[in-house]
């Protein structure tokens, strides 16, 4: 089921106000000076919903706004489904626990609403880091197939426990190390043909997305780097046997699925090693794009698309590109700007929902 928000109020989160926010289903902007809490509307949703935040290394004490009288954090929101069904989804926070509601009652699991976090910014992240592009994959797959989110966790379960035996080397770890090495096969092999097919479905809406946005034809796509060159069990299993004594020196499970990478090529050329920075950019954008485009296409709906601040990354041109796509898409947005030019290209749309933002308090 998808969800769309249609009001939040907050209460002691950073440096917002407890101000009603009444959201529409199409484009909403919020406009506002740097600093004054644009970002902050996009976060509470992010955390209300997903239970953390898209910012690294956040948590309550960051959450909580310095002139709260109380140690505690309130949520308060109204989405709506496709049938326009209203749910309430509340929530109070504070240091020592998390309680959840929906339409009033206490709940330990909340309903998934997909949301997809857009900040130019992470394309250097997508570009140096491979870390950061296998967490990028796994999220985006994760929330398009549940079995894939499943199999994942499990494996990295496994891999705890085998990485704390090479670790530890307790007595008889061999043996116990090898119980692991099957459920990491186990696990493992599915894990890759659905990233393997995951990559395949997302390529045709890549060059297209980028065309679309940027007015530039250009073949893109992302593909996957991994040894794993037989999708078998038997296979995996020989490699961990094969790097048994490797791993024990280590002290660590030196190589498997988890330590998979992708390249993202433009026009068959590394993005990383061949494009500029702005190419770079609109890459990762496009990518990001043409995953909302695949999400469509497997669902016949959307997630709400969060995008905080695209405007210094882009010049003219491509920001009325980025808009007239924003425009004819039926995806519900929050967009936060500062600029000025690019707010006029927002202010043009017809019906689209503006946000004003002063020392966190809303004007509507």
């Amino acid at each position: 089921m998808t969800f769309k928000v249609d009001k939040l109020q907050v209460t002691n989160f950073r440096n917002l106000q407890p101000d009603i926010i009444q959201f529409s289903s199409g484009i909403n902007c919020i406009l506002g000076e740097n600093g004054n809490g644009k970002t902050n509307i996009l976060e509470a949703i992010h955390v209300l919903a997903t239970k953390k935040s898209f910012r690294k290394n956040t948590g309550f004490p960051q959450y909580l706004g310095i002139d709260g009288e109380k140690t505690e954090i309130l949520f308060s929101s109204v989405f709506k489904n496709e049938e326009e069904t209203q749910m309430s989804l509340s929530a109070k926070i504070n240091q020592d626990a998390s309680l959840f509601f929906v339409n009033g009652k206490p709940v330990k699991r909340t309903p998934e609403i997909k949301l997809l976090f857009i900040n130019p910014f992470d394309s250097y992240q997508f570009h140096n880091t491979a870390a950061f592009r296998r967490s990028f994959i796994d999220t985006y797959l994760g929330m398009l197939n549940p079995e894939y989110k499943k199999n994942l966790s499990k494996y990295n379960s496994a891999l705890r426990q085998r990485n704390t035996l090479l670790k530890k080397k307790p007595s008889h770890f061999r043996e116990m190390v090898k119980s692991f090495n099957q459920q990491l096969a186990q696990y493992g092999i599915p894990i890759t043909k659905e990233r393997l097919n995951f990559l395949e479905e997302i390529r045709p809406f890549c060059g297209e997305t980028f065309k679309t946005i940027f007015s530039e034809e250009h073949d893109l796509q992302i593909v996957l780097d991994t040894r794993v060159t037989q999708l078998d069990e038997k296979f995996l299993l020989n490699m961990l046997e094969e790097r048994r004594q490797k791993d024990e020196d280590a002290g660590h499970t030196t190589y498997c699925i988890h330590k998979d990478d992708y390249t993202l090529l433009f026009d068959g050329l590394n993005s990383f090693d061949y494009c500029s920075l702005g190419q770079q950019k609109m890459s990762y954008l496009s990518l990001l794009f043409a995953y909302i485009e695949l999400f469509r296409y497997k669902y016949k709906s959307f997630p709400i698309v969060l995008i905080d601040d695209v405007s210094g990354e882009l010049d003219r041109y491509r920001w009325k590109r980025l808009v007239d796509y924003l425009e004819t898409r039926k995806f519900q947005v929050l967009i936060t700007t500062a600029n000025e030019k690019f707010k006029e290209e927002l202010d043009r749309i017809e019906g689209a929902n503006r946000i004003h933002v002063d020392a966190g308090s809303i004007i509507q």
